[in-house]
């Protein structure tokens, strides 16, 4: 079980991340956001990069749980993928910081192997998720079976990312959720039109 300090950290640093970047970020910034002494930010945690490590592996944790939970209690792919869809993008518009760190600083933060690493192993979990429904839908008989899918996991992938990011840099002023179903809709039917 992880302090409420810890979880206070987190959530400061996730604060002034997203405000100000990783890089231009100081511990004792995030110490001030926190209210605690610069001193206490070192019992939980080793520097500012082992911050941002933790930022993804406990929010990724708690936003999966969430994202297995939502896709456990629907019967068919398609409902699967857009209440993952949908609980993804609710998640990051009820945190906006969580947003920006996931999707802006995750990209820009590359120099450290760990950091690499724990990134790679969010995306793969994503990925293997889509992966399922896919199988599933082929199962099912409403998705094509002679998908990649490895390009169609990192086609949902990326195109949800790239709402999310579009989202962050219009400043979050439209309803990030409302983009789930023509997202998914985009990913059933396609843009070619069939009567053509």
């Amino acid at each position: 079980m992880k302090s409420d300090k810890y979880h206070l950290i987190i959530e400061a640093a996730i604060t002034v991340f997203a405000k100000q970047g990783y890089y231009q970020t100081t511990v004792a910034q995030i110490a001030r956001e926190a209210g605690v002494a610069d001193g206490t930010i070192y019992l939980y945690f080793k520097n500012k990069e082992d911050i941002l490590l933790q930022i993804f592996s406990f929010r990724a944790k708690q936003i999966f749980d969430q994202f297995y939970d939502a896709v456990a209690h629907c019967d068919h792919s398609e409902e699967k993928l857009r209440s993952l869809i949908r609980n993804q993008l609710t998640a990051f518009q009820a945190d906006k910081g969580l947003a920006v760190v996931f999707q802006a600083e995750s990209r820009q933060v590359r120099k450290s192997d760990a950091l690499t690493e724990q990134i790679n192993q969010i995306s793969k979990q994503y990925r293997n998720l889509v992966g399922e429904i896919v199988e599933k839908g082929q199962e099912e008989g409403c998705m094509r079976k002679d998908l990649y899918l490895g390009l169609v996991k990192r086609f949902i992938l990326g195109a949800v990312e790239e709402v999310i990011n579009t989202w962050v840099l219009a400043g979050g002023r439209y309803d990030l959720a409302s983009m789930a179903d023509p997202l998914v809709d985009l990913y059933m039917r396609g843009i070619g039109n069939p009567e053509s």
